[in-house]
């Protein structure tokens, strides 16, 4: 049945491999606003890791650049295509990020990874029929570092904020709606929501702003843009090693922020981390 799936898929010419360096055509979440009709959604940890997206060949990175696991790791995978997290577990992205951009990181290295899968791309169907079907291609290649995200149902938003408290106090990074009347379609949308205790977004840098005062001879703060082109100074969440050598020019850096603006520019916003598994623009 699945063998039969997966051709029916690729005959419509959806899980085509990703050329190197192309950036798969992902679905993306969008912030949680309340209001939303959880009816219509499924519930699931938001896992802190590596966007991994398996084109039914080879595994890359929400940006497109190819990741190189273990041959181990992917072996029996089918050719169906997969979306899901790389992911080392609560508390550990800087060694999910690590593990997954070397080239050579490993087999111990690989041994603390897991792919968390969430979708299936070339399904035709809804999630609501999605979600069986990844279920069974996940049993089928019987790996224990091969898991399905679980999947549930909230009754209200007391209940979704109950949950998304649990989450984060044990360690998780937030959640994730999905609406299950929805197909797979590449971009944002109202399809699938992210929701954490804090709001979170990626800017490309353009420009090294020099430190004053106590920050005199190093970066003071990184001049960034936004995907829509807007721009805006980041100065605040920087270690002294990240002041001494500040993430690259083109590079991504996920920063935190508060609301925003009536301009649309992100208030209060303060650096995490520099996104290596997006490729750097100049």
């Amino acid at each position: 049945m699945q063998r039969r799936h997966a051709l029916f898929w690729c005959a419509l010419a959806l899980c085509a491999p990703a050329q190197a360096g192309e950036p798969p055509a992902l679905l993306l979440a969008r912030v949680y606003q309340p209001g939303l009709p959880l009816a219509d959604y499924w519930v699931s940890e938001k896992y802190d890791g590596i966007r991994g997206y398996w084109d039914g060949q080879r595994l890359h990175t929400r940006g497109g650049e190819p990741i190189t696991p273990p041959a181990w790791f992917t072996a029996n995978w089918p050719s169906t295509a997969m979306d899901g997290e790389l992911w080392a577990g609560r508390g550990q992205f800087a060694q999910a990020q690590s593990t997954v951009r070397s080239a050579d990181a490993g087999d111990a290295a690989w041994r603390q990874m897991r792919y968390m899968v969430f979708d299936l791309p070339a399904h035709p169907g809804t999630f609501d029929h999605r979600l069986p079907d990844l279920q069974l291609t996940v049993a089928q290649i019987g790996q224990p570092w091969v898991q399905a995200v679980a999947q549930l149902r909230v009754s209200s938003h007391e209940t979704l904020h109950a949950l998304l408290l649990r989450t984060v106090r044990a360690g998780g990074e937030g959640l994730v709606l999905h609406r299950g009347a929805s197909l797979y379609r590449a971009g944002r949308s109202d399809d699938l929501i992210k929701v954490k205790t804090h709001d979170d977004a990626e800017a490309r840098v353009v420009a090294h702003l020099p430190g004053k005062g106590k920050h005199a001879g190093t970066m003071g703060a990184l001049l960034v843009e936004m995907p829509n082109g807007q721009r805006f100074k980041l100065g605040t969440g920087f270690s002294d090693a990240d002041r001494a050598a500040p993430p690259p020019l083109g590079s991504w850096v996920t920063y935190r922020f508060l609301g925003t603006h009536d301009s649309g520019l992100p208030r209060f916003a303060s650096f995490v981390r520099v996104r290596l598994d997006m490729p750097a623009v100049q």
